[in-house]
């Protein structure tokens, strides 16, 4: 048996245990082991060790961010802001509708970066999910699918910079004449899944579609027992309990508008992020809101809240590079070349990138991967550029929105407090949804639009 095919053997029994046990870091330790040991033979614990290692220090800007992003939410919450901000918010969101659209809203609006707006809009709206009993599962839905999804559908964002940077170096590309800026702007009206992912996602935050499969059971779940959440993310929300019926607004978004002002001029996250726990402080501290050492140990927990996410996040990246050893993106080529003509090529692409995505949980180190090697091919059969382009962009926000242990996913699942295969599941039925919708759409454009 290749080493191709043994990666693709264990990416799904990897998936079936985790729907099978709806355990997430367990499956992802154990898949990235079976990787290694497929490489390494009997030398894999100690290349399993050097790999995590490596995607430690190779990603540590995620995990300081993450981490980070938790001292926020914290400081946040201890501070009563956050109380401040649903007391103002509760004259918009009277009724479950409401809420939901809030949050789509927020969603929308805050493009910048996935991570930004999963994490902020997460902050301004769980505890108006729970005042109303919407169950936790639809606000992860919301999130993550006005993460990815939106930003790749506006030409401002940190995924609109990635993917035109990579489409900028391609021959094929540089063809159409154009600034890679502008070349990306053209794919925008082709990006079928997040259209569709946006679309399934408004429908049903207005009820004009009803819920239905895992969804339809977490509200269920909630209309009996009146808890948002399921009984295994208990443990995300031992201290979730309801505030004093105090706390000023502007201590919430001062913060959280500077969070996103700076994040917009300076194109820095990670310095955002930093200057408002500095605003935080300079907010607090000085009106006793905090004293220095709560402030500390409102952090430190803050931080330690991420753990699980960092946890997963680790392990995710160490089984990427064991797929990557075992030649996975290079089998699953050799599988879908003898299908290209022009007209299938965009549909292939998209199905290609979305099966590396998911499978890898990384969204660009996938599309940074595969781009040089999808470009030529459709360039040698003669396939519409743009279409291409936009089903390549496709793939990889399908990969960031579907995939159980991608980082969008997990921040998703983390902030709205609930175990992140809850999340995972109740949100599949409308991602096959929308990614069937993608697949056909792009078969059709693949005949219609001239080469």
């Amino acid at each position: 048996m290749s080493n191709g095919m043994l990666s693709l053997l264990i990416v799904v029994l990897m998936i079936v245990l985790a729907f099978k046990t709806k355990r997430s870091l367990e499956v992802l330790t154990l898949g990235s082991l079976m990787s290694f040991i497929a490489l390494y033979r009997g030398n894999f614990l100690t290349e399993w060790i050097s790999a995590i290692q490596k995607s430690l220090s190779d990603n540590v800007w995620i995990f300081l961010l993450c981490g980070f992003f938790g001292c926020i939410i914290a400081l946040l919450e201890a501070s009563g802001g956050s109380r401040g901000f649903e007391r103002i918010a509760e004259r918009y969101c009277s009724n479950p509708r409401r809420t939901k659209l809030a949050s789509f809203l927020l969603g929308t609006l805050i493009f910048v970066d996935d991570y930004l707006n999963v994490m902020t809009v997460g902050i301004c709206m769980k505890k108006l999910y729970d005042r109303h009993k919407i169950p936790r599962e639809m606000l992860a839905y919301v999130l993550d699918s006005t993460g990815a999804p939106i930003c790749v559908l506006l030409p401002f964002s940190t995924w609109a910079i990635f993917f035109s940077g990579l489409f900028a170096k391609e021959p094929w590309v540089q063809t159409l004449k154009m600034e890679p800026m502008k070349a990306y702007i053209h794919t925008i009206p082709f990006l079928f899944y997040p259209i569709f992912a946006v679309i399934l996602v408004f429908l049903l935050c207005m009820g004009w579609i009803p819920n239905f499969g895992p969804m339809r059971r977490a509200y269920a779940r909630t209309g009996r027992t009146g808890v948002t959440y399921g009984r295994d993310s208990a443990k995300y929300n031992i201290l979730d309990v309801e505030e004093e019926d105090k706390g000023n607004v502007f201590d919430f978004l001062l913060p959280v508008l500077a969070l996103i002002i700076i994040s917009t001029v300076t194109g820095d996250v990670f310095l955002a992020v930093i200057a408002c726990i500095g605003i935080c402080f300079v907010l607090y501290i000085p009106r006793r809101i905090l004293s220095v050492a709560d402030f500390t140990a409102v952090c430190t927990r803050g931080f330690a809240d991420m753990l699980p996410v960092l946890a997963m996040l680790l392990v995710a990246f160490t089984l990427q590079k064991g797929l990557a050893g075992l030649g996975l993106t290079d089998y699953l080529l050799q599988i879908i070349a003898p299908g290209l003509i022009p007209q299938v090529f965009p549909a292939l692409a998209f199905f290609l990138v979305a099966v590396l995505t998911f499978t890898t949980g990384s969204n660009w180190g996938m599309s940074a991967v595969s781009i040089p090697v999808i470009m030529p091919m459709g360039a040698a059969v003669g396939a519409n550029v743009i279409l291409a382009m936009a089903a390549i962009i496709s793939g990889g926000a399908f990969g960031s929105h579907a995939c159980f242990y991608a980082d969008a996913t997990l921040l998703s699942s983390q902030v709205s407090g609930i175990e992140n295969m809850d999340h995972a599941l109740t949100q599949f039925p409308y991602v096959v949804i929308a990614s069937s919708l993608a697949f056909v759409t792009y078969l059709i454009f693949g005949f219609l639009l001239p080469r």
